[in-house]
């Protein structure tokens, strides 16, 4: 996917029955569906019975099997609750008979209250940085095969990474990273429901591989087995995801074979907009002889 109207109409999913509705899948570089389109699709499955003035302001997921991406993804939503100001949607996603992903999300009417939030980190401009686009471009074939293989896919968004990470060693970092993202296309400005499930989207990226980076693994992931558990994100205030976004990631933990991450996403203008956590499965595999 190039730009970010494919992404878009990828999450506009087909009606199928009152609650039921049905998505297709892209690439982006794995035979398995990537978890950021399943857990965007079955956000915007939610979306599609929640009244148009109530707004996400968080969402609980867990990946539970693999999803093909040869076969369409079927999604079924249950009404959980509509009251007076939250409403709350269930909502599981079937191949084969089988649930692949289950999550739920809660929905608000715009409310005022009480206001406050953490500082931005102070990090390097994005005008400062060179893209994944750039970098496959720039260093080219002097890249091993696999990094060059991961910077060469098309995405709907474009990242650039503050922290350089050197991809001829298997150093060690501190489990931290920051990255600028922004949708590749402007998306409309009366579309919010479509800047939430863009970032939903872009947030899968990024997060759970920084967990990897005290252990000699920021780069190299051959022989490493790697899955999303579960993810969970709550939005703040208001954002556009076609405007640059710092997408501030650290991992306090890893242990038992699981690596936990955690995400916060500021605007140019220091508002925290929205936090992420999540889990995932991340252990060596012994390479095939």
């Amino acid at each position: 996917m190039k730009h970010v109207s494919e992404l878009t109409n990828l999450l506009d999913l087909e009606r199928i029955e009152v609650n039921l509705f049905r998505g297709e899948s892209r690439t982006v570089g794995s035979p398995r569906v990537f978890g950021g389109q399943v857990m965007a699709q079955a956000l915007s499955a939610a979306m599609r019975t929640v009244p148009e003035d109530r707004f996400v302001h968080s969402f609980h997921g867990y990946f539970v099997l693999p999803g093909d991406i040869e076969i369409p993804i079927i999604f079924e939503v249950d009404r959980i609750r509509d009251g007076g100001s939250f409403t709350t949607r269930a909502v599981k996603a079937v191949q084969n008979g089988k649930a692949i992903f289950h999550l739920t999300a809660s929905f608000q009417l715009d409310q005022p209250g009480f206001d406050h939030q953490m500082e931005m980190p102070e990090v390097l401009g994005y005008d400062e940085l060179v893209s994944y686009d750039g970098m496959a471009k720039q260093f080219g074939d002097q890249l091993p095969e696999n990094i060059r293989r991961i910077l060469s896919i098309e995405r709907p968004i474009e990242f650039r990474p503050v922290e350089f990470l050197n991809p001829f060693a298997s150093e060690v970092y501190k489990p931290v990273r920051n990255v600028w993202l922004r949708a590749k296309g402007e998306i409309p400005d009366d579309a919010r429901r479509e800047h939430e499930l863009v970032l939903a989207y872009a947030s899968d990226y990024n997060l759970l591989t920084t967990a990897l980076f005290p252990h000699g693994k920021a780069i190299d992931h051959r022989n490493l087995q790697i899955a999303s558990l579960d993810h969970a994100m709550w939005f703040h205030r208001p954002f556009r995801a076609d405007e640059w976004l710092l997408y501030s990631i650290d991992s306090p933990s890893a242990s038992g074979a699981r690596g936990f991450t955690r995400g916060q996403i500021w605007d140019t203008e220091g508002k925290l907009v929205a936090s992420v956590v999540q889990e995932g499965l991340m252990r060596e595999v012994k390479p095939k002889r």
